[in-house]
């Protein structure tokens, strides 16, 4: 019974033995083999080479438009309105009849006045007659000086009073030409404030009839700032004839897709010192009638010279807190970062005031899936030259 357990036993231990040798076998052979390294995956991203570009910058500002000329009717001579000659928004010219005011009492005061004239006329006459008797007859000594210079003196007077007479004459025409409103410029009349059958009062407080803002052009009321005048402007138009070269698109709201070309009309002569703006005035022409006085309207405001400028597609740009930063793919295919200051935006991109120079290249697709010193493949994007004519075209 013994030996067999001993049996039993060194067969066991034999098992072990031989199972041990297996394994350590087997562990030797997996420590020979070479492990294999996971290889990181390039990451494709498009690039796109930063050159200078000759760019205008520009700038915007809210303004207000404002009509080129703007009257307001109202009533020179007293009476009642018997005709109304235009309808609501109708276009008119300088010289057009818009009301007219009944001219009767001043027709009769007119006749008046020229029966004064006649008689003042005639008493003329007749004093020059007895001035030239007495002429005569003071030099044989027949009248005595002072009916002489008594003649004279009635002379001179009946001469005033032609005079008086005439000008009453020209005023009761001037009022009968006033009883007729007419048109003092060109452009688009509002409705008739005070109708037909109505009785005006001319004066101080006389009311207004209607109003006339011209259709030759409208003006951009804005404010710029001073920064803005003294780099982008003043820097570069140094005279009033460079001023008015200065470009200017105009874009209403809810039209944006829509811009109107203009040039610079004026400065203020001075900048406010509560808000350190100055007070600017451009000038659109208004053809078709679209631009009305009183919008609200978008000004962009471009510098008075073009200059070289390195430009960046916005949507190569990433932020880092208050920082702004790209992607650059260096010589040996990786990706640098690299934290820039960016200037004006022109055309959908901006300018890079630092941290880039021509020649690099920087990621301008791809930026969530890349990280400093990842391996990169560079692929040129295609957008740059489209959007290039696309800049040319708008300068």
């Amino acid at each position: 019974m013994i030996a067999k357990i001993s049996s039993i036993l060194l067969t066991g231990v034999a098992v072990i033995a031989v199972s041990g040798t297996f394994a350590l076998r087997e562990f030797s052979h997996a420590s020979a083999q070479p492990k294999a390294v996971a290889e990181i995956p390039v990451v494709p991203v498009s690039v796109e080479t930063v050159s200078p570009a000759d760019v205008r910058v520009w700038s915007e500002f809210s303004g207000r438009l404002n009509a080129v000329d703007y009257t307001e009717i109202r009533p020179e001579v007293s009476g009642r309105i018997m005709d109304v000659r235009f309808k609501d928004g109708q276009t008119v010219r300088a010289g057009d009849v818009l009301f007219i005011i009944d001219p009767r009492p001043l027709e009769a005061t007119l006749a008046k006045a020229e029966a004064n004239l006649a008689s003042a006329q005639t008493n003329a006459g007749f004093a020059q007659t007895e001035l030239d008797r007495a002429t005569m007859l003071v030099k044989s000594q027949a009248i005595a000086q002072r009916l002489y210079d008594e003649r004279a003196n009635a002379k001179r007077v009946a001469d005033a009073a032609v005079q008086a007479a005439e000008a009453e004459v020209l005023a009761a025409k001037v009022d009968i030409d006033h009883a007729y409103v007419k048109a003092p410029i060109t452009g688009r009349v509002s409705r008739p404030e005070i109708t037909l059958g109505n009785l005006v009062q001319s004066g101080p407080n006389a009311p207004i009839l209607t109003s006339i803002v011209s259709n030759d052009g409208i003006y951009a009321d804005f404010e710029v700032d001073e920064q803005t005048y003294l780099q982008a402007v003043r820097d570069g138009a140094d005279t009033e004839a460079k001023e008015h070269r200065i470009p200017v698109q105009l874009s209403v709201q809810g039209d944006e897709g829509r811009a109107y070309k203009g040039t610079l009309y004026s400065f203020d002569n001075r900048i406010n010192n509560t808000s350190g703006t100055i007070r600017a005035r451009a000038r659109f022409d208004n053809r078709d009638g679209s631009l009305i006085p009183g919008m609200f309207v978008s000004v962009k405001l471009g510098s008075a010279m073009k200059s070289d400028a390195l430009l960046i597609p916005e949507r190569a740009v990433g932020n880092d807190q208050n920082k702004k930063f790209v992607f650059v793919v260096t010589n040996d295919s990786k990706a640098a970062y690299r934290e820039i200051a960016l200037g004006e935006q022109v055309g959908g991109k901006r300018i890079v005031s630092s941290g880039l120079h021509p020649g690099d290249r920087i990621i301008v697709d791809g930026l969530q899936h890349v990280m400093p010193d990842v391996k990169v493949r560079a692929i040129e994007d295609a957008a740059p030259s489209s959007e290039k004519q696309s800049q040319n075209s708008k300068n």
